[in-house]
């Protein structure tokens, strides 16, 4: 088993989810009980459950803790927003060392089927079908920077204000923090003068494919970054379909999807 948790959660990865853990509850100062099952354990448990596609009760032995003890640890973290938090300390690490390129970065969306849920509605390009859809920014290398969940028939350019604003203040390797982009890329989903006008207004440049006038093709050669990410995002199973009945519990698993992303990259630099 230890070398399962140690594949899952490798030693820099624990260092950085113990920065943002919350502090573990005394339940019982007087002693006695059965011992709580250990924050890496669950964690390793949490990630395995994320990337096979399995289901909480699917969830093998070997880790430890029963699959009960690991979905309300991971229902309780998402409350406390632990993997955005963790998401933004990678990112900080990433932009320390100089690994975030905001010359150009690009925004998309990708819709998948969803069985139940809040955030929920009919896919109008999988036959009406209920569905989700997920929202993410990256930078010029592919890197999450901001992601976002919605129904499936929201329009993708309701998307971009709230994912913009979404860009956390992320370290420089000199300078202030940084939020925005130098440039930001989109197919003709974003085609409004309304959202040029709005990025105009934050100096932020734009290379939106213009409706009925130019081929979003063009734009592929910085846009295909993003179109990376998302199969990257595919790499965890359990995006596949979304099967959480609470939104958040969803957004969850996107966070942790992006926060592998980023600990890839900054494990390689390393």
């Amino acid at each position: 088993m230890a070398d399962l948790v140690q594949r899952l959660v490798p030693d820099e990865l624990w260092e950085l989810f113990r920065r943002v853990v919350p502090p573990t509850e005394v339940i019982r100062p007087q002693g006695g009980g059965r011992r709580r099952a250990g924050d890496r354990e669950t964690l390793a448990a949490i990630i395995f459950v994320a990337t096979s596609g399995c289901t909480w009760r699917q969830l093998p032995p070997v880790f430890g803790p029963a699959w009960p003890t690991v979905y309300r640890r991971f229902a309780q973290w998402s409350r406390a927003r632990v993997w955005a938090r963790l998401h933004r300390v990678i990112l900080d690490e990433l932009g320390a060392l100089g690994e975030l390129d905001w010359s150009r970065c690009a925004i998309d969306s990708v819709s998948v089927r969803a069985a139940k849920g809040l955030l929920t509605g009919p896919n109008p390009t999988d036959r009406g079908k209920p569905g989700s859809k997920i929202h993410l920014i990256t930078d010029r290398k592919g890197l999450p920077l901001s992601l976002g969940i919605s129904a499936a028939n929201l329009h993708d350019s309701q998307g971009l204000v709230p994912l913009v604003r979404g860009i956390p203040p992320i370290r420089s390797r000199r300078g202030p923090r940084r939020r925005r982009p130098g440039k930001l890329h989109g197919d003709k989903g974003y085609d409004y003068d309304h959202l040029r006008r709005w990025l105009r207004s934050r100096g932020i440049r734009h290379r939106i494919a213009r409706k009925r006038i130019e081929s979003s093709q063009r734009l592929g050669r910085h846009r295909w970054v993003v179109e990376r990410t998302v199969s990257w995002l595919a790499g965890c199973r359990r995006l596949h379909r979304r099967y959480e009945r609470k939104p958040e519990h969803f957004l969850a698993f996107v966070g942790i999807a992006a926060l592998l992303i980023g600990n890839r990259r900054l494990t390689r630099i390393r």
